[in-house]
């Protein structure tokens, strides 16, 4: 049975993110946030439906939502589907 995406699989999956991912973290602000001028993001939150970023767009920081492309069955689907983001953002135009 997959674990499920409770808040305490979700400060850990933020806290590993931010710290050993910072970039990605950025891009999804980016890519799937459209927030093309961001220069900094952190990720807040993560449940099945998306993510929550605090992203610093022009010196302001803002919250903005990304939604996956389908609801996330666990704690190993949210991996998976992060590192698809990932690889999908890094060849986008």
């Amino acid at each position: 049975m997959p674990e499920p995406i409770t808040s305490a699989v979700s400060d850990r999956i933020c806290k590993h993110m931010n710290k050993d991912h910072g970039e990605a973290v950025l891009l999804y602000a980016t890519a799937y946030g459209n927030q093309l001028n961001a220069t900094a993001a952190t990720m807040e939150s993560i449940d099945p439906e998306g993510m929550t970023l605090a992203v610093t767009v022009d010196g302001t920081a803002t919250s903005v939502r990304v939604n996956f492309d389908h609801t996330l069955t666990g704690a190993e689907d949210a991996h998976h589907t992060l590192v698809e983001m990932l690889k999908q953002a890094r060849v986008a135009p």
